[in-house]
């Protein structure tokens, strides 16, 4: 699930530099830590061993002596981590935290400067050592002077700021991490304001995004754009190909019936009832396919509003005026004020099939009921006439299958059902309290059909 989100990839890549990154800082840190305390022992040694050189006097015969000495608590201690040595030919003089130990004096100790180097201490500790050679006297050799001390405090100190430094970077690269997931959520806010638009282009066909607003987004707005552009022209090409192949069959279709009168005025009555048949169900479907191309572009139309018990009320007055009509009670209760969001002639299609089926099935009296909540809209059509047998009804819903021909319930549903999956609504059919068939239609969320 996470390999196919474009914010988590982000998201993980973001974090995973930012450690990276946070990872080499920490050891350069370390590193340069560790350099600035071994500067610092280096400056410490310098200065005790300029101390050091400044009480240095050498005798006309003997070791060296000293008139004064660095101050420190740790030279006064035996292995007491500190130390001084200075080495002559006549003998060597050291601090006392060597007690009856020596610093080892190599040969190529520098004259032109104080060198600082790793060794191996005189008590099992390892040591920094500060030396040079100097001549104190024109009269006597040159002397090796050396500080020394333990290296032991630096490392502890390194570790400690390493492990210091470690925490504070964890810190840091969570507050980074939670800053790159916000980066990321700002990012990709205009790709949820273009799906957002989407949702707008399902609902109109003939709706297209808005300019982007950033660059980087442009593109991409403007292929879906062109996507858009170049489906429609297919759709209407399709559109307008099926409704031709519909308007072409009519008239091969008038002529089928003048023949089929033909034959049954010369008596061939059971070949004309074979072709009436025939043309019946082609009939059929030229109606079915062309109420299907009035309604290929209906969806919800920005702005679209029908009154509910307006329409009604327009095609009962149309009924009542046919012969079946005439014959039978209609009962309207429909809040006046009722609206759908489509316009007039798609909610006559719509509530017109399925009253046509109704009077054509009824036996006295036909109710239509409508009904509206905050996010919904509902109407029903009943009937009290035979209905449709339970079995059936499940079946009737399929998309693909015909009322006409599995219960013999016209063609008026079968209409009715495009229609209404069309404009985004929701159908179901059961037993009507009259006796006969309800067809329920239901728009918007909260409420069940």
């Amino acid at each position: 699930m996470i390999a196919r989100s474009l914010r988590w990839r982000l998201l993980l890549a973001a974090a995973a530099a930012i450690l990276v990154a946070l990872a080499i800082a920490w050891a350069f840190m370390t590193l340069l830590f560790g350099r600035h305390l071994e500067r610092q022992l280096e400056v410490e040694m310098t200065r005790g061993a300029l101390v050091l050189v400044a009480g240095l006097e050498l005798p006309p015969a003997g070791a060296p002596t000293l008139a004064a000495q660095p101050v420190d608590p740790r030279l006064d201690k035996p292995a007491g981590g500190y130390y001084w040595q200075v080495s002559a030919r006549e003998g060597a003089l050291r601090s006392r935290s060597l007690w009856d130990a020596a610093l080892p004096v190599p040969a190529d100790v520098p004259a032109d400067g104080w060198r600082m180097r790793r060794a191996p201490g005189p008590f099992g500790q390892p040591v920094a050592v500060l030396e040079r050679s100097l001549v104190i006297d024109s009269d006597h050799a040159p002397v090796v002077v050396q500080m020394a001390q333990d290296t032991t405090p630096l490392a502890t100190a390194r570790a400690g700021f390493a492990r210091e430094l470690a925490v504070f970077l964890a810190i840091l690269w969570a507050v980074l991490s939670a800053a790159a997931w916000l980066q990321v959520k700002l990012g990709l806010l205009p790709l949820a304001r273009i799906r957002g638009d989407l949702v707008k282009l399902e609902e109109d066909a003939d709706a297209r995004l808005p300019p982007a607003r950033l660059r980087e987004i442009q593109p991409l707005v403007q292929a879906i754009n062109s996507l858009a552009d170049a489906r429609a022209g297919e759709l209407e090409f399709a559109r307008h190909r099926a409704a031709d192949l519909a308007h072409g069959l009519k008239t091969p279709l008038a002529a089928l019936a003048a023949q089929s009168r033909r034959a049954r005025e010369a008596g061939a009555d059971s070949a004309a009832e074979g072709m009436d048949r025939a043309i019946a169900v082609i009939g059929r479907v030229v109606e079915a396919e062309l109420a299907r191309m009035r309604l290929a572009r209906m969806g919800r139309l920005p702005g679209a509003s029908a009154n509910v018990r307006a329409v009604v009320e327009r095609l009962v007055n149309v009924l009542e005026h046919t012969e079946q009509g005439g014959q039978l009670a209609f009962a309207i209760d429909i809040p006046a004020a009722l609206q759908l969001s489509m316009q007039d002639e798609h909610l006559s299609e719509i509530v017109g099939a399925v009253l046509e089926n109704a009077v054509k099935y009824a036996r006295r009296q036909v109710r239509i009921i409508g009904a509206a909540g905050p996010e919904w809209t509902s109407l029903s059509v009943e009937d009290d006439g035979a209905g449709i047998p339970p079995q059936l009804l499940e079946q009737a819903l399929v998309r693909g299958s015909r009322l006409d021909e599995a219960g013999g319930s016209g063609l008026g549903l079968s209409i009715a059902r495009e229609m209404v999956e069309a404009s985004h609504g929701r159908i179901l059919l059961d037993a009507s309290p009259l006796g006969g068939l309800r067809v329920r239609f239901a728009w918007g969320a909260g409420v069940a059909v």
